[in-house]
């Protein structure tokens, strides 16, 4: 007689800060499930000092493989093309010592690109979780896109995405429709206490200003004008430093010349006690990181939060968000005003209902991840 299946192995590959707060409830997810079993694979942006968030991974799921793409000093577009050529290779060592029935990757970032070419160059089921979406971003629409065709199953965060995926000739059957993992845990999170939202300043403004590719002059421009007009508002202010895409060193520099008080990193778990904080005392989100769109959009009571320049440009939004494209101290406090008449009871989230991750892991245990009719791409007719 034959002993029962052994669990499938699924590898999920993370490479930042916010894209492991994401990824996190689908780790506890697939950790739970009497038939798979997680295996962790760390790379990018995690491992760049001073903040290092792999800490944070291990100590949350340990860590399986570690992979190094970007290295310290080197931001750019061409930076990020040489960090994507270490990440597949390095991914593709990692594969092949741990065996993964799954590779699951998130997003549009350099760190899922490198793991999606290499599971699926390297015939290993893929799975996407956030695939159709549409976001401006750096070099985001493509990355996005290409990981949707390198993927073999996928993880929709609403029916819109869904449909574009099979639109891009994906076929109906491997796509499912699971929410965003953001939402998971979301409405049993209180906001933070007196103490440790006064080490933080009090903000009545939280800004998050991530560079969008270009030169660090251009991004130094437009977030003095973002926190100029943040100030013009006589809100207290705190702003979180950005991602590591190009530019990055002159929204740093902005924030550095403004006076503001800044803070490097807040993990997840402070960073959405931050956010109810803030829905609570009717504060606002300011800047361009899809959080604004996503999370405050699921908070209860539902952050209002301003929306700035092309970055998130096309990404489905709830009603609690107010756009300005024109980056402008008087634009901005133009959108905080706007954002603060928002009648916030009535917010909508497109992205589910916070049951994201288990549904993901349902989905990993139940698919064959090698199954030809998976494994062979075709496009759908």
């Amino acid at each position: 007689m034959s002993g029962a299946p052994q669990p499938l192995r699924v590898a999920v590959v993370t490479g930042t800060r916010a894209e492991f707060g994401l990824l996190a409830p689908v780790m506890r997810a697939v950790r739970a499930h009497e038939g798979l079993t997680l295996q962790t694979i760390v790379c990018g942006a995690h491992l760049l000092p001073p903040t290092e968030t792999w800490r944070e991974v291990e100590r949350a799921f340990g860590i399986d493989a570690r992979v190094e793409m970007q290295r310290p000093g080197e931001i750019g577009r061409l930076h990020d093309a040489r960090a994507l050529g270490r990440g597949v290779a390095g991914m593709a060592d990692a594969i092949e010592r741990l065996r993964p029935d799954w590779v699951v990757v998130l997003g549009d970032r350099v760190e899922a690109l490198a793991g999606a070419a290499a599971a699926s160059v390297g015939g290993v089921a893929t799975a996407h979780i956030h695939g159709g979406d549409v976001a401006e971003g750096v070099a985001d629409e493509a990355m996005r896109h290409a990981i949707t065709k390198l993927s073999h199953l996928h993880l929709a965060a609403s029916e819109q995405s869904a449909r574009r995926i099979t639109r891009m000739g994906e076929r109906p059957e491997h796509v499912r429709i699971t929410g965003s993992p953001a939402l998971d845990g979301l409405y049993s999170v209180v906001p933070m206490d007196d103490d440790a939202y006064a080490r933080l300043g009090s903000p009545r403004a939280l800004v998050l200003m991530h560079p969008i590719g270009r030169d660090d002059a251009a991004e130094q421009r437009d977030t003095r004008a973002v926190l100029e007009g943040v100030a013009s508002m006589q809100l207290a202010s705190l702003a979180l430093h950005p991602n590591y895409d190009a530019g990055r060193d002159g929204v740093l520099r902005a924030i550095e010349l403004s006076g503001v008080r800044a803070i490097g990193h807040l993990p997840r778990p402070a960073f959405l006690s931050l956010l109810s904080r803030l829905a609570r005392d009717e504060g606002v989100l300011v800047g361009n990181s899809s959080c604004a769109l996503i999370e405050a959009g699921a908070m209860r009571p539902a952050l209002a939060a301003v929306d700035i320049g092309p970055r998130q440009a096309g990404r489905e939004r709830a009603s609690n968000v107010v756009h300005a494209s024109d980056v402008s101290a008087k634009a901005v406090a133009s959108a905080i005003n706007a954002a603060h008449a928002i009648d916030l009871s009535r917010v909508k989230s497109p992205y589910g209902d916070g049951r994201a991750g288990e549904r993901i892991a349902a989905a990993l245990a139940a698919v064959d991840p090698r199954d030809p009719k998976l494994l062979r791409k075709r496009h759908a007719d």
